[in-house]
């Protein structure tokens, strides 16, 4: 996998009636590469994926596809907590022309062992050979941890397991991968806050959540950031280090989503049994994406100002 960089976890938008707004998703594809972005990932968990039909998950990755008309990388987001069902959700997904990859998170729920974890990616990855496979580690949502030694054996086991996401919040583990995963395998920050740390011990980039507000600046940074400009990666990193943290300060996406209406973008409309942040929250963000020049073309800041 030749993918680094910064890639925008990208919102599933709603009309407010709660059907998918396939004309605001295409204008959010493009408004994201034209701000630079280097890959999308499609229906992950900030697409709201777990509250789609079959049919709109499917319906979802080819309007990305085809708004990003081969751009940029289009990873597609498949998960499951059923091996079966898994593979088949995959086999369906592999038929899609411009998948770049395959993005699957931890099984949830059942809270298998790491031999349990290793089958069942495996049996994805053979699934969709030759299609290259991002796996996602998120144990704060699936209640299961991806252990090194296991990404490990399953990257030496598996040549289309290429990369993983890894938002454990544990920079311990993104130093355990660094230092035993094969040559040419990808380490993606999947948390915001951590990304210059994670890339500052090897990382090759990071898959954001705040890259759906600000996807130039977060590019810029991590860029910056792989680049060794520390300079500019900590400017941008300090000015945007709120948002790292709003984004969360209700289950996400329902604050992004907030955010990117308040910026004309999207409705703010999230599927039960998500709601939309409260009125007060709105308000704190409204109040933060204004401070930050979200709700205006904002000027980056200050010091090395190229685009690459």
């Amino acid at each position: 996998m030749e993918t680094t960089g910064c890639g925008t976890a990208i919102v599933t938008p709603f009309r407010a009636d709660g059907s998918i707004d396939d004309r605001a998703l295409c204008a959010l594809v493009n408004w994201q590469i034209d701000s630079g972005i280097d890959f999308l990932m499609a229906c992950g968990s900030t697409g709201e994926a777990a509250t789609l039909e079959d049919e709109e998950w499917l319906d979802v990755i080819q309007i990305v596809i085809s708004a990003a008309a081969g751009r940029v990388p289009v990873w597609a987001g498949c998960t499951h907590n059923s091996t079966r069902s898994l593979v088949k959700k995959a086999e369906k997904l592999a038929r899609i022309r411009g998948v770049d990859a395959i993005l699957s998170a931890n099984p949830y729920y059942n809270r298998p062992s790491q031999d349990g974890q290793y089958q069942h990616f495996l049996a994805l990855a053979n699934a969709v050979h030759p299609i290259p496979v991002v796996l996602y580690n998120v144990p704060g949502r699936t209640g299961v941890n991806l252990e090194p030694a296991t990404v490990v054996h399953l990257a030496e086991t598996a040549a289309n397991i290429q990369a993983v996401k890894e938002a454990s919040g544990q920079l311990s583990q993104v130093a355990a991968l660094v230092h035993t995963v094969p040559q040419g395998f990808k380490i993606f920050s999947g948390d915001d806050n951590l990304a210059l740390a994670a890339i500052g011990i090897g990382a090759h980039g990071l898959a954001s959540v705040a890259s759906n507000e600000a996807p130039t600046e977060i590019t810029r940074m991590v860029r910056a950031a792989l680049r060794n400009d520390w300079h500019l990666a900590r400017a941008i990193d300090r000015k945007y280090a709120r948002l790292f943290e709003a984004n969360f300060w209700e289950s996400n996406p329902g604050p992004v989503k907030s955010v990117l209406n308040l910026m004309g973008r999207c409705e703010s409309t999230v599927r039960l049994p998500l709601v939309e942040p409260t009125r007060a929250t709105r308000q704190r963000l409204e109040r933060l994406a204004g401070e930050l020049g979200l709700l205006r073309d904002a000027p980056l800041p200050e010091g090395d100002m190229r685009m690459f």
